[in-house]
This record gives C-alpha cells, structure tokens and sequence, in this order.
C-alpha cells in the first residue's frame, strides 16, 4: 500500500504523518477512519462520540505556495476527498520512542486524560489551533508560550466530548500555551507547586517552540500536488468534475440510467445526521468546480458557492469591511458569521458547505440554522437544471418542490443591507439585525429547540413619541416545521406601526399562532414560546427610547446603544441576550500535601496519561485483527414481548461478506444460553423463541468487515407474532397491578429506622403521598462496548474484552459454551470509560464474539455501534417515589415514609441491591424516624444495570426534593431547611449504626460551616437577592448541599513480581477505567517495597509497571465498581509487597554486613555471566538462595467506611429561554488522606459534571414499546466545555488519620456524583424568584407556590415553570400600568 516512489495514473495519493499512501483501488464509501484503523499504524483516531475522530488535514495550494490546516471528523471524511493532502494524527506529533510533543506532556502534567479514549482527539484539536495561530500576523509571544488566545485555547476544544474528566483540567492544558494566560487561573498540575513564582512556573512547563520538524504538508507531495489533477476514479465510481459543464454531463449521463444511484458529495457531513445504510453506485466529487467554491463580493452583497465550507463562509463574512459594504451592513454580516460559529463544532464546519446546508433543510426537512439565518436578510440562490439556470430568494427554493437529481445549487447570495434600502423618504432610519438560537450548549454541538433571526429598519416617528418600524423581516425555523419560514402576517402587521407594549403583546400573539410546532415535535408550546420571548427580546428594548435613539441617529452612531449594556443593574427591564458565552473563568483547587507516605499521597501524573495523549495506549479495538477475522453486529427485537418467527434479510440490500447469524440455536451442546450472570441471576444471550424487550438481543450477524456487519443487522427484518399473549408491562405501576417483582434478598433489604407513627404524631405539619418521577441516564462511556474472540490450541479460546468484571465475563462464556473454565481466558488491559455499563452490560459483547468464534473456528469481534448500545445498555434506573413527610414548625422533620417503585427491567442484573444502596446516601438528614417500601418492579424493558452511584443519586435527589417541599411549605429558606435538619453524632449512629466511626471522623458539620466561609456565602446571597431585584429576564439561585455516602470496600487479589534486573510488575483485580487506579497501585507498591530500606529504594516509582488483568493469571478479580476498587487494590499490592520485603530483608541484612551498603539491584540481580566471580555470586544472592520473588495476596477488608462531602452552587437563568448557566461551584470533600490528590480532584470533578448531565441535561426517551429513541450525539447531550461551571473550585479536605482505611484514605469515584445535586436546586432557587416575579404581574395563582421541576431540569422544563407566557404576561401588566 505505501509506496517509496510516486505512482503512475489516476491514482489515489496523500500523506498520513509524513508517510506517502498511493492506492489504485478503494471502495468510494471508505471513510478515512476506517483506511487509518484498518489499514495503517496509527490507530488513535476512535469511532465515538464527537471529537475521538478527529485528525489534522492539510492541503497545498500551489499557486499561493501555502498550506491549509484545519481539522475535520474521519468518521465522515470519504478517503477519495484526501487526494493530494496531508493528514496528521496526534502520532505525529511524538511518541515514547521519538519524545513526546508539549501537546502530550502537558495533557499528562495537567491531569487532563483519564481513560484517555478522547485524548487524542483532544490533542489533534489544539495543535491545529496552535498551527493555525502561528500563522497569525500577531506579536511574538513570550518564551514558552504560542500566539494561541485564551479564547481561542479553550474553543480550539469545544467540540470535543469527554466523559471523565469533567473538562476543567484539559482547558487548562490549553490555556497553559496562550499567551495571554494568567498562570495563577491554572489547575492543579505536577508542573509546580503552591506559591512558586510565575517566572518559575512557565520555566517548568515543557517547553513549547513552533517545532518546524513536524511539517504537516511533506516537500514530496507539494512537488507531486504541482501536476496533480482531480482524483477521477471512474472504474470505481468516483467523479472530480471541473466544470460546470463536466457536472452537466455527469448528471445527464446518470439520470438516463435510472438504476445508478448517485451522490454529490461536498464534506459528507449530513451522514453524521442521515445515516446511510446503502452505499451509492456513484459518487461525483464537485469541489473542484469554479463556480462552486468561489466567493465573490461586490457593493451588492456577497455571494458564496455552495460547496464552500461554512468555515470559509464566516471567515468571508467576518472580513467584510466599510470599505466594500456599509457599515451597518458589515455589521449584518458579522452576526451572520457569529451565530455561524455555533453550528455543530469547528470541525465539522471545516468540512460542511453552505449548500449542503441548504439542500439538507430543502430535501431532509433539516433543522438548519443557515436557511434561517439567511431568510431574514433575504438571501438569493443561483440554482442550475440541466442546462437551464434561475435565480430565485431562498423563500421560493425552502416552499418549492423538491429538486430533481440533475438539479445543483451553484451559489448562494447575501445582499448587502443599509439603512434605508427599502425606503426612499426616512433619512434617520436605522438598520437592526439580530439571531437567535436556544440549544443545549452555548457554543453549538447541538441542534436548535428553535432559531430566529430578525430585521429591521426603524426610525424616530415624527407624529409622536416613539419608534417607528418602517420594514422588518422575521424568520423563524428549527421549531418542528419543514423548513425555516417568514413571519409574513407578523411583519405585516408590525410595519408602520410605532413600538408600544400593546404593539408587542399583539405582534406576540400574531407569533405564537404563526410558529406552530408538528404534532410530533417534542415540547412544541416551549417552541412557540421562544418565538415569543425572542420577538420580545428584539423589540422590546426599543419602547420609550425615543429621545435617546434620536440623539445618537442625530450624532450619525449605529444601534449598537440599544444592545450593548442590556444588563444594567439600575434598569430592571433589560434583557441580556449573553451572546458571546465565556468557558471557563477560573478554577481553585486546594489540598493539604503528605509525604508521611511518600510517593503514597504525591499528585503523581496518571500513569499511561502521555501514550494516551500520544496514541500509543492500545485499547480492545485498537489490537489489531488476526487473520481471517470476522466482524458481529446485534439484531436486537423492537417489540416489549413477542414471539419470533424468524429473521429475514432484504437481498437487495444485504451487503456482501455476510458469513453467518447467531442464535440461541447455535450454542453447543452442553452450553447454556446465557450472557451474563450476577449473584441475583442470569440473563440469556438471546431471545429464544419469545422476545421480553426491545432492545433484547435476538441474534449475531457476523461479516467480513464491522461496515457490512452493521448493515446487514440494519436491513436483518424481525418477523414477529403477538397472538395470545399478554400484554407486556411497561411501567412500574403495571408491574404492582401485576405483583411483577424481583425478590430483594433479606440480608440486603435495610431495616426500618424509628417508630414512624410517634414521629408523625410528634408533627406540627404533614405533607402526605407527595409523587416524585426520576428518568433513565445513559453511560456515553466514549468507547462503546467492544470484544475481540480468538480461538486457541485444544478447544481454548481468548477474548479481549472492554469490561470492568473480567472474571464474570470468564465464567459467563465457559457456560455457554458448556466447557471448563480453564479453557477459557479474558484480558482486559484498559477500558474507555464504564461508569458501571462496562460491568454486566459488557458480558453478553464477550460471549457473542466467544459463540461466533467458537462455532466458525475463526477470530471474532465488534465494535458496537452508538445507536446499538444505546437501545441495549439499560442505563441508570427510573423510580416512582410516593413521600409522606411530618416536620415541626420551625424545619425540624420527624418522620418520613417513602414508598419507591424501581424499574428493573426484565433481568435482575444487579437491581435487587438497589434498595441498599439508595438507603445509604437517603439517610444523609437526620428524619427522626424513616421508613420505607421498596419494590424492584419487572418491566419489559431493558435491564436496567449499575451507573456510577447506582441509587445513590436518586436518593440524594429524593432526599433534597423532601427538604425543599417542607422549606416551601413554611416559606423558610432551604438552607436553614437543611441545616437543622443535619445530623448530629448521636443522630448518626442511630441511623448509620456500626459504620458511623469515632466522633472525631464526623466532618460534615465542619464542613457546612467552613463551606460558607471558604464560598462567600453570605455575601453571594445578598448579591444574588439584589442581582434579582434589578433583573426581570435573568434570575440567579444558590443552593448549598450536604452529602454522607456509604461505601463497602470489597476483597480483591493482587500479584507483586520482582524481576531480575530489579524492575516490578504488578497485577491487581482492579480495572484501570480512567480513574487513576494502576496510578495509586504503583504509588503504594514504590512505598511499600522501599521499606527494605537499600539504596535508591526510595525511588522506585518509575520501576514499577502495572499489567493488564489476566483471568488465568489472577483470579477472584471481582467487579471494579463502587469507588473503592482502587483502595482495595493498593492495600492487596501492600500485603504482598510486605511479604516480599520481609523475604529479603534477611538476605539484605548479611550483605550490609559483607558489602556496608546495598543498593535495590544489587539485591536482585540476574544471573548474566556464565564464569561468576566470588563478588558477582553475592550480587546474585536473592536468585542463588532461592527467595521467591512473586507474592499474591487476597485482601479482605474488615468493615465499610463512609464519605461527608458538601457543596454550594450558584445558577443563572435565562427566563426568556430556559437556559441554564452555572456561574460557580464550590465543593469540600473529605477524601481522608488523598492517596493520589491529582487523581482525586480528576475524580470528583468528572463525577460532579457527570452528575450535572443527570440532573440539568440528558434525556433517554423510548417509543410507547420501550425502544430507545435517543440514539446518538445528536439526540443524546452531555455536558461539554460550555455547561459546566464557569467558576469551578474544589478542596481536599485532610481528615486526619482513619486506621481501618488504607492509609487514612476514603473513596472519590462515585459520591461527588450526588453532589450535583445542588444545581438542580440552586435552579430552583431562580425558578422560584421568576415565580414570584410573575405572581406580581398577576399570572400566576399565588396559592400556587409548591411546584416540582423534573430531572433533568432541561430548558424546556426550566421555562414552563418560569411561564411559557412570561412575556404575554408582562406585557398584560405594562399596559395596565399604563392606563393607570
């Protein structure tokens, strides 16, 4: 495939990391991620979410003599679009072997990878940012540093999901290379201690210089690219017309030849959204056309080609001056530009055109952002028909029928506005122009609920006071329509009308009956009241500003007056439109350092951080495939219960290289059909005869490549019959109708706290059967479940596995296949992200590849795809929760009875134990007595499996949902709710029992108090109270919560060996999932050991290696979960690191006696010579006195131990919209004495925005048969760089000393999860002062205080509550004011 010398033909030809790649065959439909992991080396590009993908492409002109760099997705790049460019991966940046790039030791040193999966991505993100700055005609930086902006850093990122680490830390890897950083708002790093100087900090980052040795276009394709021509593969398809006259052909050719299907392609971004389950019989490239890629201005406006990249177009927008437009035109075009800029992400925009917008909106009803923002400034669309040519406004082409196939849009035109364009009387007219958008995330990444953009020319009525609107031109689109629209009768209605509230209210009617949702769009009457609230937004600002607007049209000023300082506090009728959202302000990190157990305790970088940066870090997939290796995908059943009467497969589009499909009929003799197994029961590998859910597994496609494996289970048909059965139960209050229950063994169900009827007599009030309802939450672990099966000698078999349980995995497969669990061997080295999914979820991945493996003698694997594992991962457990609550007048609660109904699911997986696990973290509040029914409910619904803090977070919710009830109830503050009602030490044993510890141990109280202290409390209530005063549209709220959280260390394995040349390996049970875990076990493994005391055995950190877990080397591996899986296994490696250590202890002390002193590898040498001498035989003591230097141990903790976290949180909201925006967080953890602070801080802070996503964002929708719905990044939003907290500190609280803990330590995994929380309240907090607001304009019933906000509190959530009719409603009080 690579080629030293430069091939002949219409070949394929690029570079990949320098490398030359010259291909005379390629399948049109390759996308350059496959090519890359299937074909070549460098395997760091990932098939994920958004952002694994992402790679460095660059391109030569040679006219210019310049190069292009920018970042696009290979997941969606079509390999044949590479042709003459250069791509770079974040391999080529550095490695182990050739020295790491500053990228990659700054992501280590910043703590900024974890599992690492999106770590390369990351990098490949940043280093464009920096090449691209470089370029920048900008000062020369300081030393150290690039021509990168803060800005610019933390955007270059913003695209890029991750999972784990909660994004704080890899911003600060960015920020670290701006030159315009304040080295005091970095994190947390091993760079650097507290307090050193600036001048020492930046001489200890590693060193960052424009390195022109990485050179992303090579000399040998610059000379080649000079004669180079389109890529015209035609015996393979793929067309590069250069002509608009070659398209012409091209298009009539095919078109008489009605069986060829063919595609324009431009970026082929839309196959992100539309997946495409055929490929095409042709492809014609049409980047290469003039006409197409051009960009022209002129004193008319600007006209942009349609394959031109909206990154081209902003840029082209944003470089419009006065010099070709009018001002305000310029003006125009830069908001155009900048609300361009939230478009999906950076790189995706790098690659999607302008046109392929456009047709997506006209042809796929998309929800375009473009076509709106264009149809409010009147743009024009050159369209071609064969050979007939038309120009027609955008209106025309979104309302016409749809185009043929010979039909291309050649250009698109933006006018050029001033004011007065439309008019010819008005000389002090005004232009204004604004867009709208209301998404999840600030920054783009995600798809609009509704977007707007408005026009409009207005000037000074001259008959009375006020403004006149002398034209205006509204669109509306991404509400659940078509196509984007034209308000007509709105703009009818308000042209020539001077502004006044009553203008506003009836123009906001005339909205909301225009902007009308499809029945099928979710949360419609949210949409139509964003139309509502941005049209108000607009205009509003402009009623009673007549002396003000005339004084400055006078003075020849823009109207920039009238949006610039829309937050003055002294005015309470602004509106902030925050238009450019900030990341990340700042962020404080606070620990107490220990050395007593030096290296145990030292914020050492993750080990594996740098070749996780680097790309080295092999996971599952990543191994590359053995011979004749085959490929599975899942068919899984889309009805809740059925029988199967067979699958089919539409031939015409069943790919080629299908080999066989799996079923439960397939399973050997002796075997059993399972897939996975917990101490609660089994759950079958396949659906036998009758499906129980959808989702459920039904059969195994197996093909020769994972692409033909996928479309094949995409076109597999389930043949299905639902006669005399029964209906299946969906819902938990179906399951008690029909006592379908799981059995929650005795030893696990909690007791009953209190006499509940004194607590409830002993009430002063009662708030009886009060409902809560919490949702499902997926993993979006960012490697999706994946397993690699290769048969072995003798009827063995190995498999890979991406898992946290490998020995329930090990055991699960040797029982399907009905043989010895000897024969049977799972490693797993790493895994990307698990969060609990990749526990008993992972199983049934393994066994299906075992199965296939084993029936067809071959290798097999997959790599599941993320719409696959979304309808089978189960995910956290949704509950019904039924409260009564009795409480003293002045807070003080007595008694509470919960009745909780949790869906289980059809399988038991791990959910019996659910009710153990929520009482824990219920009992955090003193209830004087609590009691409690809890039923594990059988659904036909996937089975439901542990998440990070499995019951654990609902109860945190359930218990904050009962305090804020009883605060509302006597209108107290929340606060003083919570306070009174902590516990005491007495309360604490009393509902903890044995596990509460010594009293000193109970942090909490000491905690709230330093919390309020360290955050400004005080002083942030009274600003928020006066922040509120003076803002109508924007309310802000704080909440602070306590957390206890009960965790169980469990028994785990560990294995120490001790090498001939001195150096360790280390095996544990424990999984490395990101968390830090094969760090901490090295840190204590380095202690430990250097109690022999030798020379240089105080540093033996970097002699230790941990290796990846090996059922048949170390058993009794147990699950990773439940946060103390890396406590446990540092405190196995010390048992047997202590038995090492006295081992040698005797030999060591002869040879002191012989030799005075001892280094570490002069204890253990090797035997290397044949001919000894006297002294090398007493160097080689430890192996000729046979001391045995492997030990394993079996660790088995005595009793639990607990955790007392706290936290505050200050939310804004954006009444207009629902948004949500977290100004600051402060949390307090008492981690014990940190074993690892850096990995700790990583830890809470990633489950905290993990926490955030439960509560504020993610949604998990089914259909009314239980089949997720939500099925990937488009549907599915996590938290990203721009919804987490803009101020985010975090202190490590030194508890002192804990003996039943290892050294002193205490888990931080999974409770700070439960912290998030207090966002969810503090929103509350706001949602209640809009409340307020809105009961002083008289619309809303002031009995009606008590209100519930879902979980997640999504914008559409936040803003019904705050009143979908908020600004009807304030318009309704202004014009009685007025007429009073």
């Amino acid at each position: 495939m690579m080629e030293e010398e430069r091939g002949e033909g219409k070949n394929l030809v690029f570079a990949v990391n320098g490398e030359r790649f010259e291909l005379s065959t390629v399948d049109p439909s390759t996308t350059l991620l496959h090519f890359l992991r299937f074909q070549t080396r460098f395997k760091s590009v990932k098939l994920s979410g958004c952002g694994a993908c992402v790679v460095l492409l660059s391109k030569y002109d040679p006219v210019l003599d310049r190069v292009e760099d920018f970042t696009v997705s290979s997941c969606l790049t079509l390999l044949c679009s590479v042709n003459g460019c250069s791509i770079t991966t974040t391999e080529g940046l550095g490695s182990s072997k050739v020295g790491f790039h500053p990228i990659h030791q700054r992501f280590a040193g910043f703590h900024a990878s974890q599992c690492g999966f999106c770590t390369p991505g990351m990098c490949v993100s940043l280093f464009s940012a920096l090449v691209n700055a470089e370029k920048a005609h900008r000062p020369e930086p300081p030393q150290g540093f690039s021509k990168l902006t803060i800005s610019e850093a933390e955007k270059a990122i913003a695209g890029n999901l991750c999972r784990c680490t909660g994004y704080r830390p890899i911003a600060d890897a960015c920020k670290s290379f701006a030159a315009d950083v304040d080295m005091e708002d970095l994190g947390f790093n091993s760079f650097w201690r507290k307090g050193e100087s600036k001048e020492v900090k930046v001489s200890r980052l590693p060193v960052y210089k424009h390195n022109p040795e990485i050179c992303t276009f090579p000399e040998f394709l610059k000379k080649e690219n000079k004669s180079a021509m389109a890529l015209d593969l035609e015996r393979y398809c793929w067309h590069s017309p250069v002509s608009v006259q070659e398209l012409q052909n091209l298009l009539e050719h095919y078109d008489s030849n009605k069986k060829t299907s063919i595609k324009l392609v431009v970026g082929n971004t839309g196959m992100g959204y539309y997946k495409e389950v055929e490929d095409y019989d042709t492809y014609v490239d049409i980047r290469h056309i003039p006409e197409l890629s051009m960009i022209r201005r002129d004193q008319t406006g600007i006209e942009i080609g349609a394959t031109v990249t909206i990154s081209k177009a902003i840029e082209a927008l944003n470089e419009a001056n006065g010099g070709d437009f009018h001002s305000e035109g310029v003006m125009v075009l830069k908001k155009i530009a900048g609300h361009m800029e939230k478009i999906a992400t950076g790189f995706i925009r790098n690659s999607a055109s302008i046109g392929g917008n456009l047709v997506m909106a006209r042809k796929n009803h998309f929800p375009s952002d473009v076509s709106t923002i264009l149809l409010a400034v009147g743009a024009m669309v050159h369209i071609m028909t064969g050979h007939k040519y038309e120009k027609l406004m955008l209106e025309e082409l979104l309302e016409r029928p749809l185009l043929d196939s010979t039909s291309v849009l050649l250009s698109i035109k933006i006018p050029c506005w001033y004011p007065g364009r439309n008019l010819t009387s008005e000389t002090k007219t005004v232009l204004l122009f604004e867009t709208y958008r209301a998404a999840p995330r600030p920054l783009g990444n995600a798809l609009p609920h509704l977007n707007a953009a408005f026009l409009a020319e207005v000037s000074p009525c001259n008959t009375s006071d006020g403004i006149k609107i002398n034209n205006c031109q509204l669109a509306f689109g991404a509400y659940g329509t078509k196509h984007a629209i034209r308000a007509r009768k709105v703009e009818e209605f308000l042209i020539g009308k001077v502004l006044s509230f009553s203008v506003l209210y009836e123009a906001t009617k005339l909205v909301g009956a225009t902007v009308v949702p499809e029945d099928v769009t979710s949360s419609p009457a949210y949409r139509s009241s964003l139309a509502v609230g941005y049209l108000f937004e607009f205009f509003g600002s402009l009623t009673g500003k007549r002396a003000q607007f005339l004084s400055d049209s006078l003075n020849g000023l823009n109207n920039s007056f009238l949006f610039k300082d829309l937050r003055i506090k002294q005015n309470r009728d602004q509106v902030d439109q925050n238009k450019l959202p900030t990341l990340i302000s700042s962020a404080k990190q606070v620990v107490e350092l220990s050395r007593e157990y030096y290296p145990v305790g030292e914020p050492t970088t993750k080990a594996g951080a740098a070749i996780q940066a680097s790309g080295e870090a092999v996971f599952v997939d990543d191994i590359p495939s053995p011979a004749n290796c085959l490929y599975g995908a899942f068919i899984y059943s889309t009805k809740p219960l059925a029988r199967i009467k067979g699958i089919e497969f539409n031939s015409k589009s069943l790919p080629s290289g299908v080999t066989a499909l799996v079923s439960y009929k397939d399973i050997p003799e002796g075997g059993e059909n399972i897939g996975s197994k917990t101490i609660f029961g089994s759950e079958p590998l396949f659906a036998d005869e009758l499906t129980q859910c959808a989702g459920q597994p039904v059969a195994f496609v197996v093909a020769d490549t994972q692409k033909n494996a996928d479309r094949a289970a995409n076109v597999a048909v389930v043949n299905y019959d639902i006669g005399n059965l029964e209906l299946p139960i969906l819902s938990v209050e179906e399951a008690i109708e029909k006592s379908s229950l799981f059995e929650v063994p005795p030893f696990l169900y909690p007791n009953q706290i209190g006499d509940i009827s004194k607590g409830m007599n002993e009430a002063d009030h009662k708030i009886i059967s009060a409902e809560i309802k919490l949702g499902s939450q997926y993993y979006f672990y960012m490697e999706t479940q994946t397993a690699l099966a290769v048969p072995d000698e003798d009827n063995c078999l190995v498999v890979y596995s991406s898992i946290q349980c490998p020995e329930f995995a090990h055991a699960t497969i040797a029982r399907c296949l009905g043989i010895p669990e000897h024969n049977v061997r799972v490693i797993t080295r790493r895994v990307g992200g698990g969060f609990g999914g990749k526990a008993i979820k992972a199983m049934p991945v393994a066994t299906a590849c075992a199965l296939a493996a084993y029936k067809l003698c071959r290798p097999v694997r997959i790599y599941v795809n993320r719409k696959t594992d979304m309808i089978m991962a189960g995910g956290r457990h949704p509950m019904k929760i039924t409260y009564s609550v009795g409480f003293k007048s002045n807070g003080k609660i007595t008694a509470l009875q919960l009745d909780i109904l949790i869906d289980a699911g059809i399988f038991p997986d791990i959910s019996p134990i659910m009710p153990h696990n929520m009482l824990g973290a219920l009992k955090k509040y003193d209830w004087g007595a609590l009691h409690f029914d809890i039923k594990v409910c059988r659904t036909n619904l996937p089975s439901r499996s542990a998440m990070r803090a499995p019951g654990e977070v609902q109860a945190s919710f359930i218990a904050e949902a009962v305090i804020e009830h009883i605060a509302s109830s006597l209108s107290m503050e929340v606060d003083t709710v919570r306070k009174i009602n902590l516990h005491t030490y007495n309360s604490l044993n009393f509902f903890y029992e044995d596990s509460a510890g010594e009293s000193m141990e109970y942090t909490l109280p000491s905690i709230w108090n330093k919390l309020a202290i360290s955050s400004n409390l005080s002083q942030r209530l009274e600003t928020i109270k006066e922040f509120n005063r003076l803002n109508i549209w924007w309310k802000r709220g704080i909440s602070r919560v306590p957390i206890v959280h009960k965790v169980t260390v469990r028994p785990t394995p560990g294995k120490v060996s001790i090498l001939s040349d001195g150096s360790v390996v280390v095996e544990v049970g424990g999984i490395e999932l990101g968390q830090g875990l094969w760090t901490k076990v090295k840190q204590m493994a380095a202690f430990a050991l250097s109690s022999i005391q030798c020379v240089g055995s105080g540093d033996l950190l970097e002699k230790i290696r941990v290796v990846q877990s090996d059922t048949l080397s170390l058993i009794q591996g147990g699950f990773t979960s439940g946060s103390t899986t890396s406590e446990s296994s540092c405190e196995a490696v010390r048992l047997c690191c202590n038995t090492l250590v006295e081992r040698l202890t005797a030999l060591k002390e002869r040879l002191l006696q012989q030799m005075g002193s001892i280094n570490w590898e002069t204890l253990i040498m090797q035997i290397v010579f044949s001919h000894p001498s006297i002294i090398e035989i007493h160097q080689m003591q430890a192996y000729l006195q046979a001391v045995n230097l492997s030990a394993s141990s079996f660790y088995v903790p005595d009793l639990t131990s607990m955790n007392y976290l706290n936290y505050g949180a200050a939310v804004e909201v954006n009444l207009l919209t629902g948004e949500t925006t977290i100004l600051q967080a402060d949390i307090i953890y008492d981690c014990g004495q940190s074993l690892n602070p850096a990995i700790d801080f990583g830890q809470i802070e990633g489950a905290f925005v993990q926490g955030i996503g439960f509560f504020m964002l993610e949604e998990y929708p089914t259909n009314s048969d239980g089949l997720v719905i939500s099925e990937g990044t488009w549907t599915y939003k996590i938290p990203t760089m721009d919804t987490i907290p803009k101020q985010f500190n975090v202190e490590l609280l030194n508890s002192g000393h804990h003996q039943k803990r290892v050294l002193s330590s205490k888990a931080s995994g999974e409770p700070p999860l439960l912290l998030a929380v207090s966002v969810h309240c503090a929103t509350r907090a706001a949602i209640k002062e809009a409340r307020e607001q809105l009961v002083s304009w008289n619309g809303l019933d002031k009995s009606n205080s008590k209100f519930d906000l879902e979980v997640p509190a999504t914008m559409p959530a936040v803003k019904e509550l705050c009143g979908l009719d908020s600004v009807e409603r304030y318009l309704e009080w202004r014009m009685g004011r007025e007429t009073c």
